[in-house]
């Protein structure tokens, strides 16, 4: 919330007119009325006298991080370990030049990661259509060789340029990482620039994020209708490669919607990136690594010990959804 916003919103909740405000403050009306829709800014005399007015503190009106004074109850309510720990943690200060720049590299970088992603589902595309082509249902138009060395040479070329988008891009975004795991607050005038640009493009995140989902659930047309006409033959690679594709352009268009209005939350400190949460995956830290080195271990001695590979892998889909306890366990040890 904005200055301009607190003020109209303190002012209708003691039942001021603009003129009643205005004669407290020693401006005219139509002073009150510019600083309400932020065509003008009272100058630091003014915002001392609107404290004193609305008695609240001038922290309150000038930080746009803090919302409406109701929060301060929340505050009250909360354990006193959470509060102890958001006072513990250091607080970044994010100016509005940082906060564009940061805006303006994710809208460079988020189409290209999402390519990189499309590339890695389509990397093996080739190889099953040549997969077939060598095969009875195509005819065996080419020889077993030539498909797997053309195909796999394809997949790793196309797999490898996803991994270098990947890492030249992550790497400009390196230095915003902190926005994932650190509190910050905005600057004066940040949180209103922020929420602006997220609502005007909520409309075309919720378009692309429909559409996108809409495709991977549709992409499993092409291989039933061309499989049924075709059972044997080469309509039904033809239709799985279609189903690939599909998938592929689906899963683009949600990465990258989910890129873009995922760096207004990380500003915003919303979904995922809330201050609790934060502090929670830090705290989950040390924990996340000895899981994981845990089942890595148990996985690779329990492999090499039977060499069952081929039934062994079944410890990740289970360690993936016994995390989730894990996680809840330690949440209550923390009491929370």
């Amino acid at each position: 919330m904005i200055l301009a916003d607190k003020i109209m919103d303190l002012r209708k909740r003691n039942g001021w007119s603009q003129e009643e405000l205005a004669n407290q403050l020693g401006v005219s009306r139509q002073a009150v009325s510019k600083w309400e829709s932020a065509a003008s800014v009272p100058d630091l005399n003014k915002i001392i006298k609107m404290s004193e007015v609305f008695d609240v503190s001038t922290d309150y009106l000038l930080k746009d991080a803090i919302e409406r004074i109701e929060l301060n109850d929340e505050i009250g309510d909360m354990p006193e370990s959470k509060i102890y720990s958001y006072a513990e943690e250091p607080i970044r200060s994010i100016s509005m030049e940082e906060a564009n720049c940061y805006l303006e590299m994710v809208q460079m970088t988020a189409g290209k990661i999402a390519f990189g992603v499309l590339l890695c589902i389509l990397s093996p595309v080739l190889l099953i259509l040549l997969g077939g082509l060598s095969d009875a249902e195509g005819g065996y138009m080419i020889s077993e060789a030539t498909a797997a060395g053309v195909g796999m040479t394809v997949l790793l070329l196309l797999v490898a340029s996803a991994v270098a988008i990947f890492v030249f891009y992550g790497r400009q975004l390196e230095a915003y990482e902190f926005l994932e795991k650190e509190v910050i607050e905005l600057e004066y005038g940040v949180s209103g620039m922020v929420e602006k640009q997220k609502s005007k493009y909520e409309g075309t995140h919720g378009r692309r994020l429909v559409l996108g989902v809409v495709l991977c659930i549709l992409s499993a047309i092409p291989l039933m209708v061309l499989g049924a006409i075709d059972e044997e033959g080469m309509a039904a690679v033809i239709g799985l490669d279609f189903c690939i594709v599909l998938v592929a352009v689906g899963v683009f268009m949600i990465v990258r919607t989910c890129i873009l209005y995922g760096s207004f939350q990380r500003l915003l400190e919303e979904g995922d990136y809330t201050r609790e949460k934060k502090l929670e995956n830090k705290r989950n830290d040390i924990l996340n690594t000895i899981y994981w080195c845990t089942v890595t271990a148990i996985y690779l001695g329990w492999s090499f010990l039977t060499m069952d590979w081929e039934r062994t892998w079944i410890i990740w889909p289970v360690a993936g959804v016994f995390y989730g306890v894990v996680i809840a366990l330690g949440r209550i040890f923390r009491g929370k």
